[in-house]
């Protein structure tokens, strides 16, 4: 195993975390230099291992460190360790990204599911014809199997009274009566007005 080559004399221990801390919540940007050197590395760890974006994790980490200058006065020691308060932000912070991409994803999926949602108007007119439809349906059921033939095939089918009675092997006039007789009852029964 390899011993540390020193250059300098005896290596002098200096302030702990705690005191560095407090000295930063005092104004101290030496001592700030000192703590970003100390707590970087495993603020950058932790937040990485939480976003996985490397951009994001940057960024978050930036935020943390700020954090840490901005609110370095609300440090306790008696409440644990200089290093566990401010993983814990880091955490913090980490954790409220994802929520916070988690909602705006959440939003966009909410926002692009009422673009397929049809409109009122939309909704209302499919359903007004359906209902006319049945109406139509339940109105044709009243007529002659004759007049429901001739109806059904010139409006349903286009066909000219002619080939309606062609296909049919009626007389043309008895079609033309029926057809006639046929849409007077269709149109007492559909309400409209003549």
């Amino acid at each position: 195993m390899k011993e540390a080559v020193r250059i300098s004399g005896a290596a002098t221990p200096g302030p702990d975390l705690q005191e560095l801390i407090s000295r930063v919540a005092r104004g101290d940007q030496e001592a700030f230099g000192r703590v970003y050197d100390l707590v970087s590395g495993p603020v950058m760890g932790l937040v990485r291992s939480v976003l996985r974006d490397p951009a994001q994790s940057e960024e978050v980490a930036q935020e943390v460190l700020v954090e840490v200058w901005r609110t370095a006065a609300r440090f306790q020691p008696v409440r644990g360790s200089g290093m566990t308060w401010v993983l814990t932000m880091a955490h913090r912070r980490a954790v409220d990204r994802v929520r916070s991409a988690q909602a705006s994803a959440d939003r966009e999926r909410r926002a692009a599911l009422l673009d397929r949602t049809p409109a009122y108007d939309e909704v209302t007119e499919q359903v007004e014809a359906r209902l006319e439809r049945e109406q139509v349906r339940r109105c044709l059921r009243t007529l002659t199997e004759l007049q429901r033939q001739s109806v059904t095939l010139a409006y349903y089918r286009g066909l000219a009274y002619r080939e309606v009675a062609e296909l049919l092997s009626v007389p043309l006039g008895t079609v033309k009566t029926r057809m006639r007789d046929g849409l007077i009852r269709l149109r007492d029964c559909l309400g409209v007005g003549a």
